[in-house]
């Protein structure tokens, strides 16, 4: 179909990979619980942002770059990895009453999801290694195949935030009566990205 080896299995693979836990996800979880729908779908954006500059990336032929010069996806994985912690501890270090970690403004939650998107080496692996093994070379038709998984992601991207800004909206409203709550949930998003930064600056 248009070139791609296997539709179903992309398309399955697609689902799987966003399902898999990791900073996109908490990404769009924090941005919802600060700055309600409005924000979770900015997030959602800049995933589907990052993502997209990634897969075309990888139609560039970054991918064998990456492969000949392995200090560039180190580089990039020390990056993310510190990035995410940093985010982390100023979840941790954040004081009742002070200006939240993430600026509650769409505009700034899409930044902050498209920066993560982008420096999450489970991203940079997926499109750099396993997204082109569903592309037929028999069958390739060059932009037209490149279009529709690029569509294909988007829209699978879009239905998947969609759905975790509207769960997580919902149980943040029933929880914003006890701030305690919240500020719990604060600190350990942040204790989850401190660990995520870790995980990937310790991955081979």
């Amino acid at each position: 179909m248009f070139g791609i080896a296997d539709y179903g299995a992309f398309v399955a693979a697609m689902i799987l990979f966003l399902l898999i836990p990791g900073p996109g996800n908490l990404a769009l979880i924090t941005s919802t619980s600060k700055g309600g729908v409005a924000g979770g779908m900015g997030a959602t954006l800049g995933v589907i942002a990052g993502d997209q500059v990634l897969m075309w990336m990888a139609v560039a032929g970054v991918a064998a770059l990456l492969a000949t010069y392995p200090a560039a996806f180190t580089a990039v994985q020390w990056l993310g990895a510190a990035y995410l912690a940093w985010l982390g501890f100023r979840m941790l270090l954040a004081k009742p009453g002070s200006a939240p970690v993430l600026n509650i403004q769409p505009r700034h939650y899409f930044q902050q999801a498209f920066t993560i998107t982008l420096l999450n080496p489970k991203a940079i692996v997926f499109y750099m290694a396993f997204f082109p093994l569903f592309i037929d070379p028999a069958r390739h038709q060059g932009l037209v195949t490149f279009g529709v998984m690029a569509a294909t992601i988007a829209a699978l991207a879009f239905l998947y935030g969609l759905t975790v800004v509207l769960l997580t909206h919902y149980l943040a409203a029933r929880l914003r009566a006890s701030p305690v709550i919240g500020r719990v949930l604060e600190k350990l998003a942040g204790v989850f990205l401190i660990g995520f930064g870790i995980r990937l600056a310790l991955s081979k």
